[in-house]
């Protein structure tokens, strides 16, 4: 498990011992992304205020740790970085762009540019990688192909910023989290929204969201310190199930593991909560 924090670190956890394996110590604390390898597990990367996102090998690490690359381009903060295999990343950013990077020689590979506000997440497709999706302050979703560097669909439907997206497990379908209080789920093959999930009584924006390893639930991690779980066959009218115990700020990331059999939280509370 990797979590950057504001306290200027990157840490790799064992989240089964809770213990730390290393702390890396970042040159610039203002940090809003990290993301890790999921393929062979080497390498980390994290991005933020600096507009640059550094990737560190994991396996070569010292004492003074120093990024193994640093991928520079973006005219705005990085919000987040994901990565598509060992040699490749992808990064979206406050300036609206989204650039495909070759991490070995640290070239643009492609710029992604078609939103009209800040991009602040993206989600590679898990069934073909040559596909991954954003979602943007322009309250639009775009899935782009990687082979011609173009978008590919526009998804509309949320009335204020997508926070997050998150694809569903078999590539078909994405996730999105907004400020407008709603997660909701896009279907490719229709080109539209297929669910809402939302109600009156919940008024915080949406800063996260990932569904479960059979795409059964969808979670969020909400401003008002909660993190729901919906239930992605059923109409929105249902009742969330809220999580027990939440954070004591703003839930700001969660993700569940590859296994599918734990879902962890980090928050503005300092706090990551493993859920098992």
């Amino acid at each position: 498990l990797v979590s950057a924090s504001q306290d200027g670190k990157l840490i790799i956890w064992n989240a089964y011992t809770t213990n730390k394996t290393s702390a890396i110590p970042l040159r610039s604390s203002w940090v809003m992304t990290c993301a890790f390898e999921q393929s062979k597990g080497n390498l980390i990367a994290c991005g933020g205020l600096d507009n640059v996102c550094s990737i560190y090998n994991i396996q070569n690490q010292s004492a003074n740790a120093r990024a193994t690359k640093e991928l520079v381009a973006h005219d705005g903060y990085l919000s987040c970085c994901r990565f598509t295999d060992e040699g490749h990343i992808i990064t979206s950013s406050g300036d609206s762009t989204c650039i495909y990077w070759d991490i070995n020689s640290g070239e643009v590979l492609k710029t992604f540019s078609d939103h009209t506000g800040d991009v602040m997440s993206v989600a590679i497709n898990p069934e073909n990688s040559n596909v991954f999706v954003s979602g943007s302050v322009d309250k639009t979703a775009k899935i782009w192909d990687l082979r011609n560097g173009k978008c590919v669909q526009t998804h509309v439907g949320h009335e204020n910023d997508i926070n997050s997206v998150a694809y569903f497990p078999d590539g078909n379908a994405f996730g999105t989290g907004s400020d407008d209080s709603t997660c909701r789920l896009f279907d490719q093959r229709s080109y539209g929204e297929v669910n809402k999930f939302g109600n009156d009584k919940i008024t915080s924006g949406i800063t996260s969201v990932a569904f479960s390893r059979s795409g059964r639930l969808m979670f969020g991690g909400y401003d008002d310190f909660s993190t729901y779980v919906w239930d992605t066959l059923a109409d929105s009218s249902q009742a969330a199930y809220a999580l027990p115990s939440q954070h004591e700020n703003r839930v700001s990331c969660l993700g569940v593991n590859a296994k599918g059999d734990a879902l962890c939280t980090g928050s503005w509370d300092t706090n990551l909560k493993v859920w098992a």
